[in-house]
């Protein structure tokens, strides 16, 4: 531990060490002598080696720390001839000139700011940044305000996890955040609360623009990782891409092997005629083996007429779950009776996807198409074998099963946009059709046995408009959703289950600068539909006392939300305010009046309650250091049922983090980050303890990039932790997680990287994400 401790200790005075040293400054302006903000400014060797940067501020100033190997200085801008000056302390007013010979590029010019707040989205700009030397695209998003991204799960602070899109595309793999390089990426858009073009049931969304490809021929990324936390696992996927003219073929082949540990103590009070309590302990071992593989192909018949095809398949052919659990029972704080459990489930699943796109321009027409298939099936059987010696006599129970769910979709999505009185209007419509067939076999009859059916209908009619009022952008939409959902079982229509929705969401953001402050103001109405897997009808067995089933009665929950975000040079402030109506959670209530100790877990709906959001972030580049401070809170005023009687549950959530990046070259860096999350209570579950954790992160690049190793530790110290208690009225569950360091190292080569230019976005992304 003090090993861990010495070196972490160390990279921080390493940190410091950087911003210690003389400087060097000046001013740039450009061809009318106005300030040039956001410049880069290098400091190179003689042999043009790289010591260090910094950016321009907003009046142009900068400062650069001083290095005895420092040469000389480059000076660059995106639309701007490149200078070089050779090193003093006071280089004074330096005038840029435009750079005429730009042709064909989309030019960002520098009197943009970083990050700006352009219509819907808050608008990072990466060209001509040293945000171009992040990495690789995760690590990029890791470090722009309000979002967090880490292995492709990128989340929206506020809003929550974001769907992502690159270049107008849909992204399917999470793993395409890896495989895109920081320096091939123009800008970055944050959305935090999404138009009417964008499913109702969307939270917020990420669109990542791309530089203009270049080059043909053939390329490929291999990837090959492994990680340690309780047992080892492996990854290897290999990514291809063949591009001639206006053809571009690419594929993905990907394969992991898995396995690993769960242990967890789960702690259960029933307040019944009698108080009964369950302390349970499960060490859970899993090793799971799955695969993909991705083949797409888009033609370009010109600048205005683009069309392709994707097609993806999933194939898990093993996925073991070993639980054995040992369980103490007491009735009135007496002992009553033990049991051992050891159970296995064997699950197996295949999946098919299927993509069909047409970007084109007529005129002032601008036509997307998309059109999307998607099959899938999984298959399970389960097996528990429980010994219980009670005050009651003992006893053994052997519970097996069988359960399959199949998946169906077919979707559709057309938007056409056309100029309008100055602004651009943008209207269309999506169709989606799927179905969720399931079906539960338990031999012994000790729970019921399931086969039902769901299917949605669902078209949506949705319109923008978006225009410039002087310094002011606004964009207005209105989307109309229309779904029948139908459920079935053993075939028979079961009219009480089976609903009509029709909801109109409205939505509105307004952008506009306060000084030198970018503001954006943003309201949209929203619904979260439940899971299928929420709504299935079926009993698992736990143990026991302890079942576990979906409600298909859930209903969906509509959300208002009401967002600002501003941004001041390095620093961004975000506030949201979110009321939930018809909202559910996880509940404990009893399986049966028969049976009242044993407890059925479940999904029941929740009072109506609002969420309040603030986040600070602070991100300035202090030389070759990057620092980045965050602070964010989260406020829930919830109605809880508990065996003490209603309460508020309204203990807010603090994040504070730490973030720091140390780029001694472009192929050598160092990241150590630093996470503190109080005490909180959210919805009915209650977070028992304060937990804090470290990450390091250490990258070198070999052969100009091409070729890298990274080293990642996650929670460094083993001192993270997952401790909730989670109220029922009469019931509740305390369950505690342990949680332990993981180490990974990631291998990568890249040869001749190019960018495939497939352009579908999809269709029925909601339904897709339900299943």
């Amino acid at each position: 531990m003090k090993n861990f401790r010495m070196i972490l200790i160390g990279c921080f005075l390493m940190m410091a060490a950087c911003v210690k040293a003389q400087n060097i400054s000046g001013q740039l302006v450009d061809e009318q002598h106005k300030p040039l903000p956001y410049a880069n400014i290098v400091l190179l060797q003689a042999d043009s080696t790289f010591v260090n940067g910094t950016i321009t501020d907003e009046k142009g100033d900068f400062r650069l720390m001083k290095d005895v190997k420092g040469k000389l200085i480059r000076i660059s801008s995106v639309g701007y001839l490149t200078l070089y000056k050779e090193v003093k302390e006071n280089l004074g007013t330096i005038q840029m000139k435009p750079d005429a010979q730009l042709l064909g590029e989309v030019v960002v010019k520098a009197n943009l700011p970083i990050i700006r707040a352009k219509g819907d989205a808050m608008v990072t700009t990466v060209t001509g940044t040293l945000l171009e030397k992040a990495g690789n695209a995760n690590d990029l998003l890791d470090k722009i305000p309000n979002v967090s991204a880490e292995g492709g799960n990128v989340n929206v602070f506020g809003s929550g996890k974001a769907e992502i899109y690159i270049n107008g595309r849909k992204m399917r793999n999470a793993s395409e955040l890896e495989q895109l390089s920081s320096d091939n990426i123009k800008s970055v858009e944050v959305v935090h609360t999404p138009g009417a073009r964008y499913d109702a049931e969307v939270k917020a969304v990420v669109r990542i623009h791309t530089k203009k490809p270049q080059g043909e021929g053939f390329s490929f990324n291999n990837i090959t990782s492994t990680n340690y936390q309780w047992e080892w696992s492996f990854n290897e996927q290999f990514d291809f891409n063949y591009r001639k003219g206006g053809f571009d073929l690419g594929g993905t082949l990907f394969g992991a092997s898995s396995k690993g540990t769960q242990k967890k103590t789960l702690i259960q009070h029933s307040y019944l005629e009698n108080h009964w309590m369950q302390d349970s302990y499960s060490d859970q071992k899993y090793l799971t083996r799955n695969m993909t593989a991705m083949l797409s192909a888009n033609y370009m018949l010109n600048a205005n007429h683009s069309f392709g095809v994707r097609y993806q398949f999933d194939r898990t052919p093993k996925a073991d779950f070993g639980f054995p659990m040992a369980t103490e029972v007491t009735k009135d704080d007496a002992s009553f009776e033990t049991s051992e459990m050891t159970s296995m489930q064997k699950r197996q699943s295949t999946g098919h996807e299927l993509n069909l796109y047409y970007n084109g321009k007529v005129k002032d027409w601008t036509i997307d198409f998309n059109a999307d298939g998607m099959w899938g099936y999984t298959h399970q059987n389960d097996w528990a074998d429980e010994s219980i010696q009670s005050i009651e006599g003992d006893e053994k129970v052997t519970v097996t099963s069988h359960s399959r769910k199949e998946n169906s979709l077919y979707a559709a999505k057309l938007i056409l946009s056309h100029p309008l009185a100055g602004g651009q209007l943008s209207f269309g419509s999506e169709y989606t059709y799927a179905q969720r067939i399931n079906g539960y076999e338990n031999l012994e009859g000790i729970l019921n046995n399931d086969d039902s059916e769901i299917t949605d209908n669902g078209i949506s009619v949705f319109a923008e408009y978006a225009r410039r009022f002087g310094k002011v952008q606004a964009q207005a939409g209105v989307r109309y959703e229309h779904i029948i959902s139908d459920y079935y079982e053993y075939g028979k229509k079961v009219e009480e289950q089976s609903r009509k929705y029709d909801h109109i969401f409205p939505s509105l953001a307004v952008s506009f600068p306060l000084g030198n402050v970018q503001m954006q103001l943003a309201y949209r109405a929203s619904i979260k539909r439940p899971s299928y897997w929420d709504l299935r009808g079926n009993i698992t067995y736990g143990n026991r006392y302890t079942y576990e089933t979906g409600n298909p009665l859930l209903q969906p929950t509509t959300i208002q939300s009401l967002s600002l975000n501003t941004i001041y040079r390095w620093m961004s402030l975000s506030l949201s305010y979110n009321h939930y109506k018809n909202d559910y959670t996880s509940y404990v209530r009893a399986y049966s009046e028969e049976k009242p100790t044993i407890g059925l877990l479940t999904r029941e709906h929740i009072a109506p309650y609002n969420r309040l959001s603030a986040s600070l972030t602070l991100s300035p580049v202090i030389g070759k250091w990057s620092p980045r401070w965050g602070v964010q809170v989260q406020r829930y005023d919830c109605k809880v049922d508990t065996p003490r009687g209603v309460e508020t549950f309204d203990n807010p959530r603090a994040i504070l983090s730490w973030r720091n990046t140390v780029k001694f070259t472009d192929s050598f860096w160092i990241n150590a980050d630093a996470y503190y999350q109080t005490k909180s209570q959210i919805d009915n579950t209650e977070y028992l303890e304060n937990s804090w954790y470290m990450n390091l992160n250490l990258y070198k690049g070999f052969l100009n990039n091409q070729m890298s190793l990274q080293l990642q530790v996650t929670d460094l110290f083993n001192t993270r932790k997952s401790h909730v208690l989670i109220y029922s009225g009469l019931r509740t569950m305390e369950l505690e997680d342990e949680m332990r360091r993981t180490v990974s190292l990631t291998f990568r080569y890249k040869f001749n990287p190019t960018k495939s230019k497939y352009k579908g976005t999809g269709a029925g992304q909601s339904q897709k994400a339900r299943m």
